[in-house]
């Protein structure tokens, strides 16, 4: 099939023209002069105006095959949340360095993944480790369908290999947990009152923990009927940092209230699932062979440096087939 006719079929399968239509339907509602009446609803429209026009623009761009290869991707997605951006928590596991450093590996598998797709990622929060790696970080990725394209990262990832941080380099495992949820602007009934808010700031740090700034302009947020804290140090300003940080603990309380609803309708449906340290959705073995696998789709690559290098798009692919036919 030449890369023309490929291209039509594409556009049947991504409904381009019908998109083409509702985006003249949208600058026409946006013309009006009462369009910014109702803010919260004028703010969503113009994301969706937005997310179409990236689309299309992806589309239409697209002149080679690898181009469209990497476009029928978008035919999977039918997420809700799909089109936002993605917040991205990397957390070590048990095990001390080494699962720090193995958090680290993750963060920077993400930051190239990003990269190689025009995502723009910025990390907000890290906690470097005592001696290598960090403890933890969160990134947001900003751009079209990051959440569509990462939400397949959610779990927890298991390292096998030869430790590099101890003489007789034995073989070790390590775990780290990847937590990513879609950024929600206004979630619609969701009401965070400010008796339930503790809020501390503190010095942002550098490498090594070194003080950077004169002033406590990082912040930290506790959630506290749930217990969720948010802590950013990015940016210079507090009240940057303090709006960021509000902007992650609105989307983590939208997550939570979904899927505390999914595990009222499996509890009624009389299913019961276990959420163990143990039950990781995807293995990174270096050592005694070199393979990636993900256990969900039964995915798998021999290239594991280029995994690890933030070519994941196989995984996701395999994760956003079989995720659309567990439905």
């Amino acid at each position: 099939m030449s890369i023309e006719e490929k291209k039509r079929v594409l556009a049947k399968l991504l409904n381009i023209e019908a998109k083409k239509n509702r985006l003249l339907e949208i600058e026409k509602e946006m013309a009006k002069s009462d369009f910014w009446a109702d803010r919260e609803k004028a703010n969503q429209i113009s994301k969706d105006y937005a997310n179409l026009r990236e689309e299309i623009r992806e589309f239409e761009a697209a002149d080679s095959e690898e181009k469209l290869n990497n476009l029928e991707v978008l035919i999977l997605f039918s997420g809700k949340y799909d089109p936002n951006n993605a917040i991205v928590e990397i957390s070590a596991g048990t095990g001390g360095v080494e699962a720090q450093d193995w958090a680290e590996m993750l963060l920077r598998m993400y930051l190239r993944c990003a990269e190689r797709k025009g995502l723009k990622a910025t990390v907000v929060d890290k906690n470097t480790g005592t001696e290598a790696g960090i403890k933890n970080a969160i990134i947001i990725v900003k751009g079209h369908n990051a959440f569509g394209l990462l939400k397949s990262e959610s779990g927890v990832h298991r390292l096998v290999r030869q430790s590099p941080f101890n003489a007789q380099h034995l073989r070790q495992t390590s775990f780290a947990l990847v937590d990513v949820t879609p950024e929600i602007e206004s979630p619609k009934e969701l009401e965070i009152k400010d008796e339930d808010l503790r809020i501390d700031t503190f010095r942002s740090s550098g490498h090594g923990g070194q003080s950077v700034n004169t002033t406590d302009s990082a912040v930290r947020i506790t959630h506290l009927p749930s217990k969720i804290v948010v802590s950013v140090q990015n940016e210079r300003s507090q009240l940057q940092n303090k709006e960021t940080a509000m902007k992650i603990l609105r989307s983590k309380l939208a997550k939570l209230q979904s899927e505390e609803h999914k595990k009222e309708v499996a509890a009624a449906k009389g299913e019961t699932k276990q959420a163990a340290w143990g039950n990781q959705i995807r293995s990174y073995v270096l050592h005694p062979y070199k393979m990636v696998k993900d256990h969900r789709t039964n995915f798998e690559s021999k290239d594991a440096e280029v995994v690890l290098d933030g070519n994941i798009d196989g995984f996701i692919q395999s994760y956003l087939e079989w995720s659309s036919q567990q439905k």
